[in-house]
């Protein structure tokens, strides 16, 4: 496992409804980013890239399994992605969750803006990233890529791909909805949840929607998203820039 670089992580103690959720200090840190190309996890590799600090990517490629190598499962025993290591004076400790591990990078980069920490604009961040892990992700994308993981038999397997894209289809309606005649997600400035939808929109991809034509509105906040350059290096290092029709290396 190659060495830990370090970073300066800022924590400026942002609050919802009086309860100090974040750290207030300033502490020397490192962290290890496990994420598997083009899965949930590209929203964090996307979030530290737009962040800007030093951290070590371990990839590992899910569709071989590798997650469930017994080195990876000593990170994480859930076998899943992502995992965020950090070390610091506390010592070493993994976050897991997509929605965990991205508000903890807002809250200890407050400066950068990324996610709003207070207010209506924060529980509606998260309310996007909770509907998208659940109802999306979970009911929806993951019986259509994996049903395996539900059910082992192979007709209830294709039953539940059928309801999966009715699901799936329905919530990317939802989504163009949502994104009408705004620059963005959330407070109409970028933020993470916009890193999310940029997952959620290679996964139409991937099980054969025609998301470009059919979600015009979703499509054009992802295309104002993969125009920003922290975006492109993510989904360069991930090898996955073609699956967007865009060519490797190009911003």
């Amino acid at each position: 496992m190659p060495p830990l670089r370090y970073l300066t992580v800022y924590g400026q103690g942002n609050s919802l409804m009086a309860a100090n959720i974040f750290e207030n200090r300033h502490v020397m840190a490192r962290m290890r980013l496990y994420h598997s190309p083009g899965a949930c996890s590209l929203a964090v590799h996307i979030a530290l890239e737009e962040i800007g600090c030093e951290y070590e990517p371990a990839m590992l490629r899910v569709n071989q399994q590798e997650n469930k190598r017994p080195e990876y499962l000593a990170v994480n025993p859930r076998g899943r992605v992502p995992a965020l290591v950090i070390e610091d004076d506390k010592g070493e400790r993994v976050l897991t969750e997509v929605l965990a591990i991205l508000t903890y990078l807002a809250g200890q980069f407050p400066e950068k803006g990324l996610l709003p920490l207070e207010g209506e604009a924060f529980a509606r961040s998260l309310e996007w990233m909770s509907w998208l892990g659940s109802a999306v992700h979970q009911t929806g994308a993951r019986t259509i890529i994996r049903p395996s993981g539900f059910v082992d038999d192979e007709a209830c397997q294709e039953k539940m791909r059928e309801a999966g894209r009715l699901r799936v289809r329905a919530s990317y309606e939802d989504m163009n909805a949502r994104l009408a005649g705004r620059q963005w997600a959330v407070a109409d400035q970028y933020s993470f949840v916009d890193s999310l939808l940029v997952v959620y929109y290679r996964w139409g991809l991937k099980v054969g929607m025609d998301v470009r034509n059919d979600f015009p509105e979703f499509t054009r906040v992802i295309d104002k998203a993969l125009a920003r350059p922290a975006v492109r290096r993510a989904i360069d290092q991930e090898g996955i820039a073609a699956e967007f029709g865009i060519e490797e290396g190009v911003t």
